[in-house]
């Protein structure tokens, strides 16, 4: 659907996510765009592969789709060249895999305001095949968990987010004038990890704040991963490199903390170097289960130390 829309939009937002693959998950993201008490003005979406998607859901607002090329996930770049893109005022960053609550846009615009900084919503975890078929909100909510290690949501309205490091970009918003004030992601950290903690310390130096929400929720769709992620340490080595030469210290230090303990990694004259490739009793270990709703690094740090690899505490 084509629908006229000024640029700047004063008030509106503008859905924001990145994809590459997950079909499925895209579509259950419009979906929930769709069914918003508040629809947003347009959806772009940051494409990072050669084909763009089709059969997308009919919505009452526009899609757009850039392309984002590299071969490794440009995460940084394909979340700056949407937000460059989008056409409102209110940028609402939502991950491929994040169904949006009926109320996220709504809680957003609300709270995205001039002078603001950051806003994270909520996220609730669900297990595997909870947003499948002709999925109900009731029905998410009668499963969806709280992540452990996540702090929970205010009473009501914000709460200041008083540490940098719980940033993270699966669900957040920022009024257009504080965005451009951060210069954006930096584009130099490629494939996974660490984009998110340098973003956050960015606000943290110029003074920005930070928030947890009430509301603003987001769903998050079951998928296989690791945790800690023992299929992406190549790119975690080489990008909490780069956070050290930028802020003078590692980031990502729990996961790190994993890949020695699994014997994964190593130091060798002060530069983290590869130590092995994970086998199939790493990833048995590190692998979420169909029945959890998130994988978690402190489960497998408990269960090194009930192997007696880490000395308990």
């Amino acid at each position: 659907m084509t629908v006229s829309f000024n640029s700047p939009a004063e008030g509106q937002a503008s859905a924001l996510t990145i994809a590459r693959g997950r079909e499925d998950h895209l579509r259950n993201v419009v979906l929930g765009l769709t069914r918003q008490s508040v629809p947003p003005a347009e959806l772009v979406i940051g494409v990072m592969q050669d084909a763009l998607y089709e059969d997308l859901p009919e919505t009452g607002f526009p899609i757009r789709q850039i392309r984002i090329p590299g071969e490794e996930l440009p995460l940084a770049r394909a979340r700056n060249a949407v937000a460059e893109a989008a056409r409102g005022d209110v940028l609402v960053f939502l991950d491929v895999d994040c169904i949006p609550d009926p109320g996220l846009i709504a809680d957003y615009t609300r709270y995205a305001q001039p002078g603001r900084g950051l806003i994270m919503g909520e996220v609730a975890y669900l297990p595997a095949g909870a947003a499948t078929g002709d999925w109900r909100y009731a029905d998410f909510r009668a499963v969806a968990e709280r992540h452990s290690d996540r702090q929970g949501p205010p009473p009501e309205g914000l709460r200041r987010c008083e540490d940098y490091r719980c940033f993270w970009s699966l669900n957040f918003t920022m009024h257009r004038s504080d965005w451009d004030r951060t210069g954006g992601f930096d584009e130099r950290f490629v494939g996974y990890g660490g984009e998110d903690t340098d973003f956050g310390r960015q606000l943290h130096q110029i003074g920005m704040e930070i928030h947890w929400a009430k509301g603003a929720c987001v769903y998050h769709q079951h998928h296989p991963h690791c945790m800690p992620p023992i299929h992406h340490i190549p790119s975690i080595l080489r990008n909490t490199a780069i956070f050290a030469s930028k802020w003078g210290h590692r980031t990502m230090e729990h996961w790190l903390y994993a890949f020695r303990t699994m014997g994964l990694i190593e130091e060798v004259d002060g530069e983290l170097q590869v130590a092995r490739e994970p086998g199939e009793a790493d990833f048995a270990l590190c692998r979420q289960q169909s029945h959890m709703p998130y994988a978690n690094t402190a489960r497998v740090l408990r269960r090194l130390e009930a192997q007696g690899r880490i000395a308990a505490e």
